[in-house]
């Protein structure tokens, strides 16, 4: 169904919005003990790698954009080195039950829900037997739906794609905002110097409420995990992400996680991103240390 949010179920959103707000506001201030996973040097080291578009034409390639070629060396590399992809549950089973995490755990997430990560990086993880986050932007995905325009080199998933995606077993959907995606006049999530805790509580929960409502309607799917845009973080919004019950958030600092049986550490794991024209040794060489 390609119909995000209708009439008849908007005042039930807009209630749920408000008390979420209301609700949340004294929370405020209220940080988790264990921000960033990091500081937790005796636990289970997690590296996160961020990727974004996948494209095949070399002058469209670089900081945030690889070849499928270059997925494909990456994932072959993980593989032949005994790292086993994770996902939240595994992470969440490893602190709150006291479940096991693979002897060499790595997440492998991409950002912002572009079409070519169905097209080139499905049938990759499949190859390798790897698992990983794909976090749309939820408006990208309503305008694509209804468009219907599907091209790898600029299109975005649809909903039908991104059930198809969480269906397959290999793909966990995360949450990258409803429309926060942006730097004008707001940095990614991140409060406004001029807004108050209040003001902030109804815009932020207001816009992942709207993301949590569209893809509970349209693909049956609740995130557990959150991925800053930009990597803009407010300590405001962490209370208010636990509140909407996210256990894992991503940001976009580049330094190893440990992950301990605290559930607290899940909150703002770091990532590490991963840019076209270096090669796979001699990336993961920096990120893991080999």
């Amino acid at each position: 169904m390609y119909i995000c949010i209708n009439l008849r179920k908007a005042s039930g959103l807009m209630a749920m919005i408000a008390a979420a707000a209301i609700i949340a506001v004294p929370f405020i201030g209220h940080i988790p003990k264990s921000i960033p996973a990091s500081t937790e040097p005796d636990g289970v080291f997690l590296p996160v790698i961020m990727y974004h578009s996948i494209l095949i034409e070399p002058a469209r390639q670089g900081s945030y954009v690889i070849s499928p070629e270059q997925l494909e060396n990456d994932l072959k590399w993980l593989f032949d080195n005994g790292w086993t992809a994770v996902l939240s549950d595994d992470l969440i089973a490893y602190t709150d039950s006291g479940g096991e995490l693979p002897e060499k755990p790595v997440m492998i997430t991409f950002d912002d829900g572009f079409y070519n990560n169905m097209t080139y990086a499905l049938p990759l993880l499949e190859k390798y037997d790897m698992k990983a986050v794909i976090s749309p932007v939820g408006e990208y995905c309503q305008k694509s739906s209804e468009s219907g325009d599907i091209n790898p080199a600029y299109s975005y998933l649809t909903w039908d794609e991104i059930t198809e995606l969480d269906e397959s077993g290999r793909i966990e959907i995360g949450c990258h905002t409803w429309d926060m995606h942006g730097t004008s006049p707001r940095k990614g999530c991140k409060k406004k110097w001029n807004e108050s805790p209040e003001e902030y509580a109804a815009a932020f929960t207001g816009d992942i409420s709207m993301f949590s409502v569209a893809f509970r309607e349209n693909c049956g799917i609740e995130p557990k995990l959150f991925a800053y845009p930009y990597g803009y973080i407010s300590k405001e919004s962490v209370p208010l992400l636990r509140f909407m019950g996210f256990r894992v958030t991503l940001n976009c600092f580049e330094k190893p996680n440990y992950i301990t049986r605290d559930p607290e550490c899940l909150y703002s794991l770091n990532r590490y991103n991963r840019p076209a024209y270096v090669s796979s040794e001699e990336f993961f060489g920096k990120v893991m240390g080999d």
